[in-house]
């Protein structure tokens, strides 16, 4: 499969965009844009033993964007010919009349000051190799332990070009490529069945597989899965918790970074809104949202606005310091933009999400961590959650976690939940590791769904509610 270059179609005509924009605002909006792409993806699904589909796909599209003040109209198309381009405009401009008289400015080339190019492009393996890639996987998982039942694996690589303009005079071009291997594993013995979930990522081609691969991601979910199958209910109350590197990023990206969106600020329906500048977490908790982290899962180099991709403090030694903004919000809110206006394709808006969201690392060696803990519970690794951001509450459940006594991890437990509040389990981290590890997520919102790293250390929480159902 040839890979999509800039210079593709997607990528329009100076002449056919000052039309397109110079149409978008006869209707008197005082903004205008222009959003294309062309996306090729492949998929490849295994399960038990079988390649069942190794899938391809094409799309292209562009989006016409106005505003004026709130307002906004938005019309997509998935023909890029200066006809269809033009008529998506007038429509846009028919949704929304006001009295600007906005003119089109003289577009010019804006340049990313980082980029995330693939070292080993993954369009460069045929069918064949990413068949035998997920075979690899199965075949290392099935070899972990013979109470593995079941084994599925999925690859995904992903080429995104784009191409954005505006009333404003912006123009760039973007080329995003994406990988991922996800492997889960059943296992089953005397009648007790468990799952185990690894599933890497990056914006990256096939340098992934030098640091994952696939035998590893193999082993490692079948481990998770084998593991649990040994594991004794969760016991239940107020406990020292430890979350290990990289499994409470997605707790700092529900309770909290979610929160941290400037469209929940603006309506007020956060906990965090109105506290700039206010300490809410331990002195030793930092966090970010990082969209330039080198091959990050949830990387770019621009947002699906045009502003540049940026690291984004959003607590500073437990201070709330920073929201995530996009176009809108930002002129709401009176903000700077974050470089946060995300949008799932060509056919969405773009909205405020998170890219990478990240606590810091610290100074406290992970081992010492956990011989100053006493007894409590570390969580390998968490599952899915719930999470109400107008307080903050939330529900997460442990998908491998272990009983800690003296310090020691003496026995693994499942059925645990995480209960509490993100403010006041950040003014409770009473420790942070100077390890780090990440992992990667499709994060929904308002029907969207865009990758999303998460990430941290090592850290402790002092006291947390446990639901379990052992004693």
């Amino acid at each position: 499969m040839e890979r999509a270059e800039v210079s593709d179609a997607h990528v329009l005509d100076d002449d056919v965009v000052r039309e397109v924009l110079t149409a978008a605002l006869a209707g008197g909006a005082s903004f205008a844009e222009i959003y294309a792409e062309t996306r090729r993806g492949r998929g490849v699904g295994l399960d038990d033993g079988r390649v069942e589909d190794l899938v391809s796909g094409l799309d292209q599209g562009a989006g016409i964007r106005l505003t004026l003040g709130k307002q906004t109209a938005y019309v997509s198309t998935n023909v890029l010919t200066r006809a269809a381009l033009v008529e998506a405009a007038e429509l846009a401009a028919a949704g929304l009349r006001g009295s600007e008289r906005a003119q089109v400015a003289d577009l010019s080339t804006r340049q990313p000051e980082r980029t995330h190019p693939a070292a080993q492009d993954p369009f460069a393996a045929d069918g064949v190799a990413l068949a035998e890639l997920v075979r690899r996987a199965e075949d290392a998982a099935r070899s972990h332990d013979p109470s593995v039942r079941q084994v599925t694996v999925r690859y995904a690589d992903i080429d995104q070009a784009l191409f954005l303009a505006n009333s404003e005079g912006h123009r760039h071009t973007e080329q995003r490529v994406r990988t991922r291997l996800v492997v889960q594993v059943v296992a089953a013995r005397d009648g007790e069945i468990q799952t185990g979930y690894q599933g890497p990522g990056g914006a990256v081609g096939h340098e992934l597989f030098d640091d994952h691969p696939p035998e590893k991601v193999g082993a490692e979910a079948a481990r998770k899965a084998v593991l649990m199958l040994d594991a004794e209910p969760a016991p239940a109350g107020e406990l020292t918790v430890v979350l290990g590197p990289g499994s409470g990023g997605v707790l700092f990206h529900e309770a909290c970074g979610h929160g941290m969106e400037a469209d929940f600020v603006a309506k007020d329906s956060t906990v965090y809104a109105g506290r700039r500048g206010e300490r809410i977490g331990s002195q030793l908790v930092s966090g970010v949202d990082d969209a330039t982290d080198p091959g990050g899962w949830g990387s770019y180099s621009f947002d699906d606005e045009g502003a540049p991709a940026q690291r984004t403090v959003l607590f500073e030694e437990g201070v709330c310091t920073d929201y995530l903004t996009d176009r809108l919000r930002a002129i709401e809110l009176d903000l700077p933009r974050s470089g946060n206006g995300r949008r799932e394709s060509y056919a969405h808006l773009p909205i405020p999400r998170m890219s990478n969201t990240y606590i810091l690392p610290g100074d406290e060696d992970p081992q010492a961590i956990l011989d100053d803990m006493g007894s409590g519970l570390y969580c390998e690794e968490l599952g899915g959650g719930q999470v109400e951001p107008a307080s903050g509450d939330f529900v997460f459940g442990v998908a491998v976690g272990w009983l800690v006594e003296a310090g020691e991890l003496v026995r693994p437990v499942r059925g645990a939940n995480l209960v509490g509040d993100g403010p006041t389990v950040l003014a409770r981290v009473d420790a942070v590791g100077s390890d780090f590890d990440v992992r990667q997520g499709v994060c929904g919102k308002e029907g969207q769904g865009v990758p999303a790293g998460l990430g941290n250390p090592t850290l402790r929480i002092d006291r947390i509610t446990v639901g379990g159902t052992g004693s």
